[in-house]
């Protein structure tokens, strides 16, 4: 049962096997939030199934299943596993909120409960929600740009996956942390989100460009940064950079501006050896796929002129991990 209609306010579900207990919980919070409402484990599971909370006030001493319990469920469970849990408890000793951090709680508010101490609690943790469900809908929003790219391309979405996960990799072995080799991850999809500007007669034209056509074609790197836009830091900003720089040159005979050694951002030259490897390995409408070992003779070949040396040898390095990656994405 819920206590207010008001589809905008954040959904939160109370559980505890005393009806006192949720009643307090309903006055404190009533206001400013829609309330749900269970006695034991197996109806507050049921519930965070169907109606997907944002947050769940749980009680730790209950009959039957205990709050630890379904706690557990809750994070076993694909669609409750991100909905955080607080637990409200009289129990205070400092191994029982050890126990209850290992379920998969994100905070403790202690009985008898404090209103202003549990609205604060809901409002940061609800706060953080919504921090990530930003997230979630950027990521979401960027990944349907490059699709709409791929869809003036004669790419293929798979290419797409495979470069990223090549530019991952050799962002890992290089020593990025995992939420930057993450950022990677998801910029590197976007490198020619500027072929939408492209005019599809040069786009798709079978034969060679003219050096006009070649031109414009070349554009798609500068309207990419521009459909992206700067931004100061973040994924976006990778974005960005990967979008304008990838296809730059180590000896500085690139485009779009001529860009040499270190001067051209990490990422673009990151981004430059994965797309080329899986280009050249992948086969397309105007050329067969390259066997693996022609791909690498060629990045040798480039090694100090497209390519920035170090980078090719490391990468060169994980053609374990990049052969695994290939064979999962690998072409119907």
């Amino acid at each position: 049962m819920t206590t207010t209609h008001q589809p905008n306010l954040p959904l939160i579900l109370a559980v505890d096997d005393e009806a006192n207990n949720l009643q307090l919980l309903r006055h404190i919070l009533q206001d400013q939030h829609r309330m749900l409402y269970a006695k034991d484990g197996a109806r507050a599971l049921e519930l965070a199934r169907q109606e997907r909370p944002q947050l769940i006030l749980l009680d730790v001493m209950m009959p039957g299943m205990t709050g630890y319990d379904v706690c557990r469920a809750l994070k076993a469970d694909g669609a409750t596993a991100d909905i955080p849990v607080i637990f409200v408890t009289a129990l205070t000793e400092g191994g029982d909120e050890v126990v209850g951090f290992e379920a998969g709680a994100v905070d403790y508010i202690t009985k008898p409960v404090n209103p202003a101490i549990v609205r604060a609690r809901v409002r940061t943790h609800l706060s953080l929600v919504r921090v990530d469900e930003l997230k979630r809908t950027r990521l979401e929003i960027v990944q349907r740009l490059g699709l709409a790219a791929e869809y003036k391309d004669n790419e293929t979405g798979r290419h797409v996956i495979r470069m990223s996960h090549y530019s991952r990799i050799l962002g890992l072995a290089l020593g990025m942390g995992e939420a930057e080799a993450d950022d990677l991850l998801h910029a590197a999809p976007m490198h020619d989100v500027g072929k939408i500007g492209i005019p599809d007669s040069i786009l798709r034209k079978p034969g060679a460009l003219d050096a006009d056509e070649w031109k414009i074609m070349q554009s798609h790197a500068t309207i990419g940064g521009e459909i992206i836009g700067r931004h100061a830091h973040g994924m976006l900003a990778m974005a960005h950079d990967v979008a304008v720089t990838h296809h730059e040159k180590w000896d500085g005979s690139g485009y779009p501006n001529g860009l040499a050694g270190e001067r051209i951002p990490l990422v673009g030259r990151i981004v430059a050896i994965a797309d080329v490897f899986d280009a050249l390995t992948s086969a397309r409408p105007y050329k067969e796929a390259w066997p693996v070992e022609k791909a690498v003779d060629h990045l040798l070949a480039q090694r100090g002129k497209h390519f920035q040396p170090e980078l090719v040898d490391l990468f060169l390095k994980q053609m374990p991990a990049l052969l695994e990656v290939k064979q999962r994405w690998a072409e119907h």
